[in-house]
């Protein structure tokens, strides 16, 4: 999801006469270090006679060094930048293994290189007092994340917001004593802090945009209730292995997209956005600032708007009639994923394929989804995909039905529902109707048992004198599966298996053989998918390749006859 705005920064200073405007310095592009994606940047100056040079500050920041050669009564600098907001997780970052816990000791050669934001100015009563009570609070050995968002959070509770006008930074006394300060004040004193507790830290200025939210949060501030932006001040710490960190005091949380840094200094006097001196006049300033969305991508919480949808709609009716002209086909497959809400941290929505809740819920979706779209339909309930590491493979529910809307199947009482199990004398009836129907002997009719020790080990079910009660169970798949056909009864019979082979033209009989087992018995391969996908048809005898009838496949994309009616 994407929402890209456009800012708009327009400063304008008015002198009372012509003046001579000296060398000017501008830290209004974003630093180099920034996060949020900037596609699109201009700085305009007004008057149009000026020289500028692009430079890079002892910091590493952007700097437009402007000289002017004549006398003016108006200076004007606008800036105009592209930003897409792509939501940027504060926390995405790793720590040194060594700095995971506070306090920690930067290395020698890292703590040269940090020394200026490293620097402390004289704790006085006020800030002595702070850092004594936020150390006796601080839990022993407290990880380095939590410490700073903590800290950053008693700052933000220590100082109320007001918007001040009056030029300059509070010291940190005076900070503490009002307990008040602007933005920059605030991020100052949090500067000031962390470095009295060994973080190095240091001074940021740029610019905050903040967005109306689409939708009222259910607890916790609401937000701006429009669209704002502003310069704003924060502050970095250097956390090895994270590089530095945006924390904003003013909010008490980390810095975000919103957050565009401009330059980032070790005093504050460093990272004015702009720097210079005119000659002895009366000057007048005047700031306009704006934010405009000019690209939204649809979303759960703003969707598509209805022209939108009717513009989707035209253009996929507009393909299905030029794919229906060019005779092209498609199927087309979709997975649903979703997590329940009621158990988000069960294996089954996490890690394992399948599940009872998940298997409930697949069940009652497809249900779903049969009444609405596939009325007259038939549910198959059958082998899915089976990936890499998983230990079986997964279930795939189906639904057919005829474009015509003619059922194909009457009865739904028929199709078994979830958690319904196989009666051994009813399959026994329905196999034998169905081979009386088909023509054939009920005589090939085989039984089918489960065998617990495939779920184990394929050759552990070879000697005839082993107890399945007696295994180790080790695999928790195994041990689910043994558990279950245990409680069954290892005798029971499971199921029926028909061999059929269909007739042809000439002889439409429907054919079927006994299939000569090496035991007593049809045991099925371990697993829990449909008993068909189970036979041990490698058990059947081995038959040379040039004795196989082979039946060629029809054409897929072949003319056919039109269904039946009925």
């Amino acid at each position: 999801m994407t929402i890209r705005v456009a800012l708009h920064h327009h400063s304008r200073y008015r002198f009372d006469r012509p003046v001579m405007v000296f060398p000017h310095e501008i830290r209004l592009k974003p630093a180099a270090h920034n996060r949020t994606p900037i596609s699109a940047y201009s700085l305009k100056i007004e008057p149009a006679r000026h020289f500028i040079h692009w430079q890079q500050d002892a910091y590493g920041n952007f700097v437009a060094r402007l000289t002017f050669p004549e006398p003016t009564r108006e200076l004007e600098v606008t800036v105009d930048l592209i930003a897409d907001m792509t939501v940027i997780n504060p926390f995405d970052f790793f720590v040194e293994p060594w700095a995971e816990h506070y306090p920690f000791q930067y290395p020698a050669e890292l703590k040269a290189e940090l020394a200026p934001f490293l620097q402390t100015d004289i704790a006085g009563p006020a800030l002595a007092k702070w850092l004594g009570d936020f150390r006796r609070a601080l839990p022993a050995n407290m990880g380095i994340t939590n410490f700073l968002v903590h800290a950053n959070q008693r700052i933000q509770r220590s100082v109320s917001y007001l918007i001040r006008m009056e030029p300059g930074i509070q010291n940190c006394e005076e900070t503490l004593t009002k307990g008040s300060g602007s933005c920059r004040d605030s991020a100052w004193l949090l500067v000031q802090v962390l470095r009295h507790l060994g973080i190095a830290a240091r001074f940021v200025s740029g610019y905050l945009i903040q967005l109306a939210a689409d939708e009222k949060p259910l607890d916790g501030p609401a937000g701006p209730s429009t669209d704002f932006t502003d310069l704003h001040a924060w502050c970095e710490a250097y956390i090895p292995g994270a590089g530095w960190v945006g924390l904003d005091a003013t909010s008490g949380l980390l810095a975000g997209e919103g957050h565009i840094p401009l330059a980032a200094t070790a005093q504050p006097a460093s990272a004015a956005p702009i720097n210079g001196l005119t000659g002895i006049c009366e000057s007048k300033l005047d700031v306009t600032m704006t934010v405009t969305r000019i690209h939204e991508d649809p979303r759960v919480t703003k969707p598509y708007t209805d022209a939108q949808w009717q513009a989707a709609n035209a253009l996929g009716l507009q393909i299905d009639a030029e794919l229906k002209k060019g005779d092209v086909r498609l199927t087309q497959g979709g997975e649903p994923t979703f997590v329940s809400i009621d158990n988000m941290d069960g294996a089954e929505w996490n890690i394992a394929a399948l599940g009872e809740e998940k298997w409930a819920l697949s069940n009652a979706l497809i249900r779903r989804l049969q009444t609405r779209f596939a009325r007259g339909g038939v549910v198959h309930f059958g082998q899915g995909k089976w990936y890499p590491g998983e230990p079986l493979p997964r279930w795939a529910l189906t639904a057919y039905w005829r474009a015509d809307d003619i059922p194909l199947w009457h009865n739904a009482t028929l199709i078994a529902s979830t958690g319904e199990t196989s009666d051994p004398d009813g399959l026994k009836q329905f196999g034998t109707f169905l081979a009386e129907q088909l023509g054939l002997n009920p005589g090939y009719l085989i039984p089918a048992y489960e065998d617990p020790w495939q779920a184990l080990d394929m050759e552990s079910r070879q000697p005839a004198n082993l107890d399945p009660h007696a295994v180790d169970l080790t695999q928790s798949d195994a041990r689910h599966r043994l558990a279950q056909q245990l409680r069954t009864g290892l005798a029971e019979v499971v199921g029926y298996v028909l061999p059929l082979k269909a007739g042809t033209a000439a002889a439409p009989q429907w054919r079927s053989s006994r299939w000569p087992l090496r035991q007593d018995r049809l045991y099925l391969v371990a697993g829990d998918s449909a008993l068909g996908y189970r036979l041990p048809l490698d058990s059947l005898p081995w038959l040379a390749p040039e004795d196989f009838e082979v039946e060629l496949a029809p054409d897929p994309f072949a003319e056919r006859a039109p269904l039946p009616e009925s």
